[in-house]
């Protein structure tokens, strides 16, 4: 007896974005490992190469290019093959406190977090590149409900970004094209490694979980996976919360 298994990405051709570090690369590789042939992207070449050095399988390949520039979109999206699934996860994080925000804040964290993705997503439909059935998810965070202090302009990209998968869903569900939406909480990425919190303080930070530690990136990447598997076929239009029970 031949067994099917929906949670397998055998036969799928995944985009990536941001794949160069963090929770990018993370997916990169556990989508590789579950049978995906992966395209990544990011602006850094060396580290691109160093995710494609991890990859399991064959067939994959690296676009390089800054989502935040208008022809780098454009080469990305026509030297993509057809997809069957898209993972947005291109982005930055950004603390100050509102009363010192200024344009450029908002210029760049918007640019990244938002507009570079919602112009990508542009240009793979404009091209055709997403086959019918496939899957697009977007890395959000548990910012969009969970007020920070300092975190006003990062957590408003994050629900800019959750606004428009909401609309996305809508128009791409007659070709049965899923969009989700993932929120994490604190995962041990660059953006944790390079914060001004010394090591009690994530300590005591760590003890608000339940399950008493942050995430790291191949927790939020296995649940993308179930997401552009056909595991998956019944679900658009979610915003699936992964926090350790942190609330």
């Amino acid at each position: 007896m031949v067994y099917n298994n929906p949670f397998s990405l055998e036969g799928k051709t995944i985009l990536v974005t941001g794949a160069s570090s963090g929770i990018g690369k993370s997916i990169a590789i556990a989508c590789s490992q579950m049978g995906g042939t992966v395209i990544i992207t990011g602006r850094n070449e060396e580290r691109l190469q160093e995710t494609m050095n991890q990859l399991s399988g064959s067939g994959h390949s690296a676009i390089s290019g800054d989502l935040t520039d208008g022809e780098a979109r454009h080469r990305i999206a026509s030297l993509t093959p057809a997809l069957d699934g898209v993972v947005h996860c291109a982005g930055i994080g950004h603390t100050k406190m509102c009363k010192q925000i200024e344009e450029s804040d908002l210029q760049t964290v918007m640019g990244i977090n938002f507009n570079a993705q919602v112009l990508l997503q542009k240009e793979l439909q404009c091209c055709k590149k997403i086959n019918k059935k496939g899957s697009i998810v977007f890395i959000s965070s548990i910012a969009v409900t969970k007020a920070i202090v300092a975190n006003a302009v990062y957590s408003a990209s994050k629900g800019a970004i959750t606004s428009y998968a909401n609309c996305l869903q809508l128009e791409l569900a007659p070709r049965q094209i899923r969009v989700n939406t993932v929120h994490p909480a604190m995962v041990w990425t660059d953006l944790i490694y390079n914060s001004v919190l010394g090591e009690e303080e994530l300590k005591a930070d760590m003890e608000k979980y339940p399950l008493k530690r942050y995430g790291n990136p191949e927790d939020v990447a296995y649940l993308v996976v179930y997401l552009l598997s056909d595991a998956s076929q019944w679900m658009t239009g979610n915003h699936i919360e992964i926090t350790g029970g942190y609330r």
